[in-house]
């Protein structure tokens, strides 16, 4: 009876643990499909972390300021003044519509030219000329901005009868000065710093209609703008600036002499300012991308002909314009070894028209510029009075006191080339070359012919028979 007893409890313990063990294979098959979800539910929260994150990294990237800094920009401060002579009996929207529609015809002025509209509050308009391209120019295209302004205020104002009311008055200067870049997609940029204080000064002490420029703008525009002196202006710890008023451009210099619009002389001379921010664009290109094995051909080579037709060319009488197509020329007449050693004069042709007319080249300079380049190619062949400049500037080194050391850099550069044989070889070639070369122009024959004798016997003696 007990032996029964014992084996009933046994069974019904059994039947207890099985039962106990199905709830617990029941609960850890819930749990593992809990687990499950967890891990799914986690897995999509890293995701959204490491979006986030990401997207976190660009807000902060974007939020991080750039600082650059400019040691030549020109502020413009533009101020409508006319509120002061508002009467009750005018139409006091039209008014405003009439500023709205002067200011949105300011800014199509800016934009015309090299010129950062930084903002408009108000009756005021403030632009920096200079930012974000740095540029040698930017004084001319901000004074020749202004002169545009003022004259858009005095013609636009002839049409308005009861309305003549609003006058400009713009204050220039021009200095260093420190940008803050903000933004991605669209830079942001806020300017501070003496010239931003000084500008905003001088417009405030300009009368209405007039244009104030500093010393320091005058300076630099007053060969091309006509300008009166216009007083002085107190700054704490620079004691008195002075200050110019600009009254148009000069008449040589404008169309029909009116000083309004300027002429093609105006633009020769522009051009011949803005040549020493291409000549550095240039040389840049040259310094980077030239092969190390050009020897002869290099940076060197390249100033030595910009400074050779220059001079030459004021030697033999050549005009503004001329000047400037024959020095853009020379700067670009060796470019093309960038691209490759043969037809390097055809390469140089490519380059000039792809960057030429970001600088307001016309198209007629641009194919005389090409058409220079190809002068270049030996043997010289030139067929007017420029070619023969440039022909004469590039091998202005054959009558130098220096051609032997010169000579031997394009025979390394050859030699590595596969182009040439030993040094007596090139030698005997040299005196062949000297002895049939001559100088096309008066100048080049009274500068460097009377040493190309000496050259000949001086590589004579190098010739080993």
């Amino acid at each position: 009876m007990d032996g029964v007893k014992r084996k009933t409890s046994f069974l019904k313990h059994i039947a207890e643990l099985i039962s106990q063990n199905k709830t617990l294979v029941t609960e850890n098959e819930k749990l593992i499909r809990q687990n499950e979800q967890l891990l799914q539910e986690i897995e999509k929260y890293k995701q959204q972390l490491d979006k986030s994150n990401i997207s976190k990294k660009q807000i902060n990237t974007d939020r991080i300021p750039k600082i650059l800094k400019y040691k030549v920009s020109t502020v413009l401060y533009a101020e409508a003044q006319g509120f002061s002579e508002i009467q009750d009996d005018m139409d006091t929207n039209a008014l405003v519509d009439n500023l709205d529609e002067i200011f949105l015809q300011l800014n199509t002025v800016i934009a015309k030219y090299e010129i950062k509209n930084l903002k408009t509050i108000g009756d005021t308009i403030m632009c920096v000329g200079g930012i974000p391209k740095k540029n040698i120019t930017n004084p001319l295209e901000v004074v020749l901005a202004a002169v545009e302004m003022q004259y858009y205020i005095m013609d636009i104002q002839r049409s308005y009868s009861d309305s003549k009311i609003w006058k400009l008055r713009i204050g220039i200067h021009t200095g260093p000065l420190v940008a803050t870049v903000t933004g991605r997609k669209k830079l942001n940029y806020e300017v501070k710093g003496d010239t931003v204080n000084l500008a905003a000064r001088i417009r405030s002490f300009c009368e209405d209609g007039k244009i104030i420029i500093s010393a320091t703008t005058y300076e630099i525009v007053k060969d091309l703008f006509n300008c009166e002196y216009f007083g002085k202006l107190p700054v704490k710890y620079k004691g008195d600036i002075q200050l110019y008023m600009v009254k148009g451009i000069k008449p040589d210099f404008s169309l029909q002499h009116k000083g309004l619009i300027p002429n093609k002389q105006y633009s020769i001379r522009f051009g011949l300012i803005q040549f020493m921010d291409l000549q550095e664009l240039i040389l840049d290109k040259l310094e980077k991308e030239l092969p190390k094995s050009l020897y002869y051909h290099n940076v060197k080579h390249t100033v030595d002909v910009v400074t050779q037709v220059e001079l030459i060319g004021l030697g033999e009488g050549v005009s503004d314009e001329e000047l400037l197509i024959l020095k853009t020329a020379a700067l670009f007449h060796d470019t093309g070894h960038t691209i490759g050693y043969d037809n390097h004069e055809y390469n140089s042709t490519l380059i000039a028209r792809e960057i030429l007319p970001d600088y307001y080249y016309t198209q007629s300079q641009i194919e005389q510029i090409c058409n220079l380049i190809m002068a270049t190619k030996l043997p010289p062949n030139p067929k007017d009075k420029l070619e023969e400049i440039i022909c004469d500037a590039d091998l202005d080194y054959l009558g130098r006191s220096d051609m032997i050391p010169v000579s031997n850099t394009l025979f390394m550069e050859l030699k590595e080339q596969d182009k040439i044989g030993d040094i007596n070889e090139w030698n005997k070639l040299q005196i062949k070359f000297i002895s049939g070369h001559q100088y096309f122009t008066y100048t080049a024959r009274n500068l460097r012919e009377v040493n190309k004798q000496m050259q000949i016997d001086r590589i004579a003696s190098l010739i080993d028979e």
